[in-house]
């Protein structure tokens, strides 16, 4: 069925290894289980990233165990006037379950620590808090943050998908509409956060993925007169027959869209884009900002990764009808191939 949503928790893998029941869902009910997988250790790839955007700067935190490689990585993003970025990686060697990453999202911390960079993750309690200090991030100086996502009971998107290879899947969550309070401070500027208007993006990644592959993603979050409103949208992630992860979020309920396109022009990441549905409910426009290029090549592990931050404008459908008109709201959109 297509965009089968599963309505019940249950495990996710079953005696194979392979996805019990494909399809999207509003919280994470399929239960995961390292042990349960099917595949060598090394192949199993775990992550939790953060986006944290404010009126005109971000930050991104990643914790990830990719089975022979981890990477831990923080970007700070100004996309104001002459914008810039930098991101900073630390890099492990066969980690394969090492950095023991949480088998949900919603209990237990997701942590990283060495003598250059400390990061934690801790969900509970209605609220995420994202700490981290990293000595030497640029130029020699440290850099630092606390910040708090709000999270009261909301709907997120959870896709379970296959790949069209046995003992292969991927599960994910994306959680949008988190309002974010806090701060970040590099160079002797604080970066300080405002509730009203900034907000957060949990995106929580397991499974086994195939070699190579492309995907695209794209998310953003805005404040509509004290209502939050968030979209992500992609594909790439597997086989997508039975759930895509393109959704609506309108005062934290999941509003369910089709297929999204995106129209990359060939002239250059950072000419305008444009986004289309085969539903007719999330047709935009996006003026690029910034592309965070980043280019791995370890000829048998390369990353080729464009997520090019913007502002998108135009209209979105909602479940019932209502449109929502957004205007030069700062997002980003993706497109990444790895062989890994």
């Amino acid at each position: 069925m297509r965009n089968h949503e599963v309505t019940q928790a249950r495990t996710l893998l079953d005696a194979r290894g392979n996805l019990a029941e494909p399809g999207w869902s509003r919280k994470l009910l399929q239960k995961y289980n390292r042990s349960q997988i099917k595949a060598p250790q090394w192949r199993i790839k775990e992550w939790d990233y953060y986006l944290v955007m404010g009126k005109n700067f971000a930050g991104a935190f990643t914790i990830s165990d990719d089975g022979y490689i981890g990477l831990q990585s923080v970007s700070l993003l100004w996309l104001g006037d002459e914008p810039w970025e930098h991101t900073e990686t630390v890099l492990n060697l066969f980690p394969m379950g090492k950095l023991k990453l949480p088998a949900d999202s919603a209990h237990g911390d997701t942590a990283y620590a060495d003598k250059r960079l400390q990061m934690r993750f801790s969900p509970g309690d209605g609220k995420r808090n994202i700490t981290c200090h990293f000595e030497r991030f640029w130029n020699d100086k440290p850099f630092d943050c606390d910040i708090t996502l709000a999270q009261p009971d909301m709907d997120s998107i959870v896709i379970a998908t296959p790949w069209d290879k046995d003992r292969h899947f991927y599960y994910n969550q994306k959680i949008n509409g988190m309002r974010a309070s806090g701060w970040m401070e590099y160079d002797g500027v604080r970066y300080e956060f405002d509730p009203a208007s900034d907000f957060g993006t949990l995106d929580w990644g397991r499974g086994v993925w195939t070699y190579d592959n492309t995907w695209y993603w794209g998310s953003g979050n805005t404040d509509i007169g004290g209502h939050a409103f968030g979209f992500n949208i992609g594909y790439g992630f597997g086989n997508t027959r039975s759930a895509t992860e393109n959704v609506l979020f309108y005062d934290g309920k999941a509003h369910k869209l089709d297929d999204v396109s995106f129209h990359i022009p060939e002239s250059g990441y950072m000419d305008p884009w444009t986004f289309s549905s085969s539903d007719g409910r999330f047709e935009m426009s996006f003026q690029p900002v910034l592309d965070r290029a980043a280019k791995l090549d370890f000829k048998l592990l390369v990353s080729d990764q464009h997520q090019v931050f913007g502002r998108m404008s135009g209209r979105a459908i909602l479940d019932d009808g209502t449109a929502i008109d957004i205007r030069d709201v700062l997002c980003f959109a993706e497109k990444v191939h790895n062989r890994y």
